[in-house]
């Protein structure tokens, strides 16, 4: 991974100024915890007060440089918070008070941690002297975060509180961005002190590489040039590092073909003729198999994970691999680097695009013609693509696919995890950097709401739409409210097939039908006071038959959204376009599709990416010889 999101390279201004420019003042730990954050630069606070944190919503209110957002759970605060920062590339703020207000960001600080986003967490924690006796709404966040933190502070003395924030800014957007927690005892908040700003930082051991190493790029250049089926693999490091620019220029520099994972869609345009898709357990196969039949893989900015892989040992067999990375942990973790280039995404890309073009001096240019003829053949016989249901009642994938279409070609998208996730990578075009946002490391359910309500906060004059299942957005819809009181107005589409979509897939194909509590709202059954699901048999599973519960217009009408229902494939574009024209309030659109649609492709789990389908039953023939 990388450095920011859009290459704005956000750092605290602590690192500019010197000790003649700073001004003292004097104030409460608190006023000087808000002075700190109109100095590093934070704009937009996400947060719910409580005890141990209400002594710094006090100079918060009379701050004209940091909004603070009401949020309905710290959950919502600490999605928020990451779609802001990966929506405008700036670092993410979220606060909350001690104990349970502190614990609820845990998802969200995982979140954030496994995709490595610029997050700071302020956190109240009781009093100094109490920390340790099971006071009231006491918890350990710090112990509790430690493995979740790219660092973490505990604040006890009030003169310690600008250094610690500088510190904490600059740990999130630098190197490898990731999340950090600052938790300020309440009497640090309270007691007199004195603000200076800038501070002087202490991080003696903290020294990301950047730069990478000149022979390791020599070496990188030498292997892409001498390669007969390369493939770039693409990460989201890429973006983090604002480094696509960079890459477009070696990928037509190269004419290797370029496979973006779901953390990094937008970074290589879907439009572009050497973009071969997203690869992964429902990439597309043509990206899946092209990193299988690999002689060499080009990682930039990716970890090997095992959506990715599959199968670790019988992945990509044929490949040399030259892994780049700014995080010096992830280069052989998964899989053995040939080699190893540690350094910023940005910096590798463009030593690489020299260092390339050298040997294309030197006569020594890749012939490709080869891979590239496989490579059409596959992309042209396994196209990604769905079919329509028979009975004609919406697809999930049509729903999509022309949001996608009919949005501004500018519009942010923030997906929640299951089928609709899947689908929205697939059948939506991302051409931009940063219009993709979603969980991908940690698979968090409930994330598309808030994240969209980040988005738009952050990125206030273009269009957000929140692509949501029935499941996820029952989780944390309660931020639609937080979005009509703020004048947040994020579009979501929920597609309801009324079940838990991709665990239903999975036991459909692995569970021989038993639909075991993954029916979201009533059959006609429970209408009648019967119960939810039947006995599990599939005949008794009737997910869009009877009344629903809840009822998602009235539930988003009552939380202030333009509420509408899409049931028919006729309705479909007049309701997106209603949507769209919409502006002033958020807008919610349930849209009821089949219920049976699945995710294609798909590597099931723990098998080797050899063994894709292409849909279901349908096993490529790759007629390429690799595998005799």
């Amino acid at each position: 991974m990388t450095e920011q999101a859009t290459g704005a390279h956000p750092t605290p201004r602590a690192r500019n100024g010197g000790p003649s420019s700073a001004t003292v003042e004097h104030v409460t730990g608190a006023q000087s915890l808000i002075r700190s954050l109109e100095e590093v630069g934070a704009d937009t606070v996400f947060g719910i007060p409580g005890g141990a944190i209400l002594p710094a919503y006090d100079p918060m209110m009379d701050s004209t440089r940091v909004r603070h957002i009401l949020v309905r759970h710290e959950q919502g605060a600490g999605h928020a918070a990451t779609g802001y920062a990966q929506a405008t590339g700036r670092v993410g703020v979220c606060m909350a008070t001690s104990g349970p207000g502190a614990t609820n960001l845990v998802t969200p600080i995982a979140d954030a941690h496994m995709d490595s986003v610029p997050l700071v967490a302020i956190t109240g924690q009781v009093a100094s002297k109490a920390i340790g006796t099971d006071a009231f709404q006491e918890a350990d966040i710090c112990g509790i975060t430690m493995p979740i933190t790219k660092h973490n502070f505990l604040v006890t003395k009030a003169e310690d509180i600008p250094r610690t924030i500088a510190e904490a800014f600059h740990i999130a957007s630098t190197g490898r961005p990731g999340p950090v927690l600052v938790d300020i005892a309440k009497d640090a908040l309270q007691a007199k002190t004195t603000f200076s700003w800038p501070p002087t930082q202490e991080l003696p051991g903290y020294r990301p590489v950047t730069k990478p190493h000149a022979k390791q790029i020599r070496e990188a250049a030498k292997l892409i040039t001498q390669a007969k089926r390369p493939v770039l693999y693409v990460g989201g490091g890429v973006i983090k590092a604002g480094a696509t620019a960079e890459l477009r220029m070696l990928a037509e520099l190269t004419n290797a073909p370029v496979t973006t994972t779901l953390m990094a869609l937008g970074a290589f345009p879907d439009s572009h003729p050497l973009h071969v898709g997203m690869p992964g357990m429902h990439g597309a196969v043509t990206a899946v198999t092209a990193l299988q039949k690999a002689d060499l893989i080009v990682a930039l900015g990716a970890r090997f994970d095992d959506r990715v892989t599959g199968k670790l040992d019988s992945f990509a067999p044929y490949a040399k691999i030259v892994h780049a990375d700014v995080d010096p942990a992830e280069i052989g973790k998964n899989r053995a680097a040939d080699v190893p280039i540690v350094g910023d995404a940005r910096e590798v890309l463009a030593d690489l695009v020299q260092a390339v073009q050298a040997e294309h001096t030197e006569g020594n240019v890749g012939d490709y013609s080869a891979w590239w003829r496989d490579l059409s053949r596959w992309r042209e016989t396994y196209p990604l693509g769905f079919d329509q249901p028979a009975d004609g009642s919406l697809s999930p994938q049509q729903v999509i696919q022309r949001i996608g279409q009919l949005a501004p070609d500018d519009t942010i998208y923030a997906a929640g995890v299951g089928q609709h996730q899947m689908w929205a990578a697939h059948f939506i075009d991302y051409e931009q950097p940063a219009t993709w946002l979603n969980s991908g490391g940690a698979g968090t359910m409930g994330y598309a709401v808030p994240a969209a309500m980040g988005a738009k906060a952050g990125q206030p004059n273009r269009t957000v739409w929140a692509i949501d299942g029935d499941g996820c957005f029952q989780m944390t819809n309660q931020e639609l409210v937080t979005c009509a009181l703020n004048n947040i107005p994020i579009k979501v589409a929920i597609i309801n097939n009324g079940a838990l979509g991709m665990v239903r897939q999975w036991q459909t194909l692995f569970y021989n039908q038993r639909y075991s509590n993954t029916v979201l709202h009533s059959g006609p059954d429970v209408a009648a006071g019967g119960s939810f699901e039947g006995s599990g048999r599939a005949d008794d599973a009737k997910p869009n038959g009877g009344t629903r519960i809840p009822d998602f217009v009235k539930l988003s009408e009552a939380m202030g959204c333009v509420a509408m229902r899409c049931e028919s494939p006729d309705e479909l574009d007049a309701v997106i376009a209603k949507a769209n024209s919409i502006n002033d309030r958020p807008v919610v659109v349930d849209f009821i599709v089949h219920e049976d649609a699945q995710v294609w492709p798909m590597v099931a789990a723990g098998t080797s990416n050899d063994e894709v389908l292409a849909a279901r039953g349908v096993r490529p023939d790759f007629g390429d010889g690799l595998d005799d």
